[in-house]
């Protein structure tokens, strides 16, 4: 029985490692795994970290929030806007843009802003939306230690 039970484990471990197997960089060897090759494909085609539209989201989801629970701070400008990463997480998952930059406040203070432009995660699936965190104002820790877990 047990022996049975062993080489049913070891058939299993074999298939595993076989479809987990990756190029070099970490990313997998199947290109059917691709996003782009699903039932409902997605393009990969993303905004750029500097895009109006993103740091427009970013701006108006952040003064909504300071304004309805923490106070007076307000986003002003952005400068320092770079990408750091572009699907990182390899070409099976949902395609992001992940940037990086510095946010001034209307308190004269500047804080790092780090976010992902995420495809198909808009309203109802149709569009790209940001998910994004600011160093230093990130109060429930939801991306701690200080936006980190923003970060690819």
């Amino acid at each position: 029985m047990r022996r049975v039970l062993l080489r049913t484990a070891l058939a299993s471990l074999a298939l595993l490692t076989a479809a987990l197997s990756a190029d070099a960089s970490g990313r997998r060897i199947n290109p059917a795994d691709a996003a782009e090759n699903r039932i409902n494909p997605m393009s990969g085609n993303l905004p750029a970290c500097d895009d109006p539209a993103v740091l427009g989201q970013i701006t108006s989801w952040f003064n909504s929030r300071e304004a309805k629970f923490w106070g007076p701070l307000q986003a002003v400008a952005y400068d320092r806007i770079k990408p750091i990463g572009f699907r990182p997480l390899g070409d099976d998952f949902i395609p992001r843009r992940f940037c990086s930059g510095r946010m001034a406040l209307n308190n004269g203070t500047l804080h790092r802003v780090d976010y992902s432009v995420r495809e198909n995660l808009g309203l109802f699936g149709l569009t790209w939306n940001v998910n994004w965190c600011v160093s230093g104002l990130d109060r429930h820790r939801s991306y701690a230690p200080d936006c980190k877990m923003a970060r690819p």
